[in-house]
């Protein structure tokens, strides 16, 4: 095979197609290089002026040197670094270095990698949940607003995917409303409990800034706090090994796949529906359903979302396998693997977020399909309406039983075994000992009086719990979003 050219390179190569295909431009860039070395640069920055203002033979020259560079990276000579010292943080301590020659002999002064890595990812994290919360949040606000318009539609409800009672359209989008409202809650507790690394030393005992502020405890505290709140943390761990405990990281993969859960069964229940023609997801005028098959309207927007719910579910086995073989103060082995989950569970959350919101907000029901297939099915369901209005008109209810268990067997025969439709309701009028009933089957066959309080639930659900756990996101809701690739 030839070799391309330099125009064809990017081509030649392997790309995630977390980033290349799917995922938001905000969230890629959150787990960019840029942002990764743009931040350990403003970490050098808040240590250094941390230690100035405590007295460290720092001048605002080199201050002043350092923020002038915070953006200026020469990713080539990083690189160069790195594969000579084979070592990344200090690969990028002497890039940095090489553009504040005045700032060089303080940068990186008393810490350790980890300074700069954990507390990145710290701040990656972070700032990861808060791309996805108004996503979130956005879902469920366009699932709220299905579920009111919908709330009194009567629809076929099934348990073990057989029929069941009726509920409503609307209700049923409240179940799912129900888990994505609890994983808000989740990621904003999962977001809110990350807490910063700060400034810890090798293994985590402050002894190299203990030495710097010559046996000064209070400095070395003081130094820490300073350091937390500059990079916008309210908290820092008080005891870590060389890292933050990778149960944190357990925390944070946990609540994203458990999200995933919940959008892999919403999905599964619209894919359902559009087998069964009540309710598709949006399909655009030149979408093409199959290659060979014209006619076909698969719902691949929800196809999407379970592909990689799937994935995100399963990232949370690193975590778990990395958090326990953590021997003593840390060991290296966690670094490979959390370059790919952490960065493929956000990305993967936030492509499988954009995908259910474009489905949430071109969603289509099919009132006349639904209606039928209740029509299918609320006769047999509707037998004991039957036997208690006999009763009340004077009859039996021994003999009313027998009656309409006959008679259903029949009509099940021929739905079953004849393919027909359900005609136990035209057998229940062409029988005379239903006739003290005959003028009040209509009323007792309105799907409106089969589900129940469900409207009534749909509108506390949303009043109550919904609506206000939306407020804090009121202004991010956006317009409608475009689907990806």
């Amino acid at each position: 095979m030839a070799t391309p050219g330099a125009e064809e390179d990017t081509l030649a190569r392997y790309r995630s197609p977390l980033v290349s295909r799917y995922a938001s431009a905000e969230m890629a860039f959150n787990f960019s290089e840029r942002k990764k070395f743009g931040t350990w640069r403003r970490l050098w920055l808040y240590l250094a002026q941390a230690e100035k203002s405590l007295g460290l033979p720092i001048t605002d020259e080199q201050i002043q040197e350092m923020e002038a560079n915070l953006d200026n990276i020469d990713f080539k000579m990083a690189a160069e670094e790195e594969k000579k010292l084979r070592h990344d943080v200090m690969a990028h301590v002497h890039t940095f270095a090489h553009c504040c020659p005045k700032a060089a002999a303080i940068i990186h002064l008393g810490a350790t990698s980890c300074y700069v890595g954990d507390n990145t990812d710290l701040i990656v994290l972070r700032d990861g949940f808060n791309l996805l919360l108004p996503k979130l949040a956005r879902v469920i606000s366009r699932l709220a607003d299905f579920a009111e318009k919908y709330a009194e539609l009567p629809t076929l409800g099934f348990t073990h995917y057989q029929p069941a009672q009726l509920t409503t359209v609307g209700k049923r989008c409240c179940l799912w409303i129900q888990d994505l409202c609890m994983d808000l809650q989740k990621l904003e507790r999962a977001r809110d409990d990350l807490r910063f690394r700060g400034v810890k030393g090798t293994t985590g005992t402050q002894a190299s800034f203990l030495q710097l502020f010559e046996g000064d405890h209070s400095k070395v505290e003081e130094l820490d706090r300073l350091v937390t709140a500059k990079a916008g943390f309210k908290r820092a761990y008080i005891v870590t090994g060389q890292t933050y405990s990778r149960k944190v990281d357990i925390e944070v993969m946990s609540v994203l796949a458990s999200l995933g859960a919940s959008i892999h069964k919403i999905c599964t229940d619209i894919r359902l529906l559009a087998n069964l023609k009540e309710i598709e997801e949006p399909f655009e005028k030149d979408q093409i359903g199959s290659s060979a098959m014209p006619y076909k309207r698969n719902p691949m927007r929800s196809e999407r979302c379970c592909s990689l719910a799937r994935h995100l579910m399963t990232l949370v086995l690193d975590p778990l396998q990395t958090a326990s073989v953590q021997w003593f103060e840390r060991t290296l082995d966690d670094s490979a693997n959390r370059r790919v989950c952490l960065a493929e569970a956000f990305l993967t959350a936030d492509i499988i977020l954009s995908t259910l919101q474009n489905i949430s907000e071109g969603l289509v029901v099919y009132p006349k399909v639904i209606a039928r297939r209740i029509r299918q099915e609320l006769p047999f369901m509707a037998t004991e309406n039957i036997i208690m209005a006999m009763v009340k008109a004077g009859g039996n209810r021994q003999d009313c039983h027998e009656k309409i268990r006959v008679l259903s067997q029949q009509a099940a025969a021929v739905v079953k075994q004849d393919g027909g439709d359900n005609d136990l309701i035209d057998r229940v009028r062409a029988d005379p000992y239903f006739s003290p009933i005959h003028g009040h089957l209509e009323s007792l066959l309105d799907p409106s009086s089969f589900t129940g309080r469900a409207p009534q639930q749909v509108a506390k659900f949303l009043k109550e719990e919904v609506r206000p756990a939306l407020v804090p996101y009121q202004d991010k809701m956006g317009g409608k979003i475009e689907l990806a690739l």
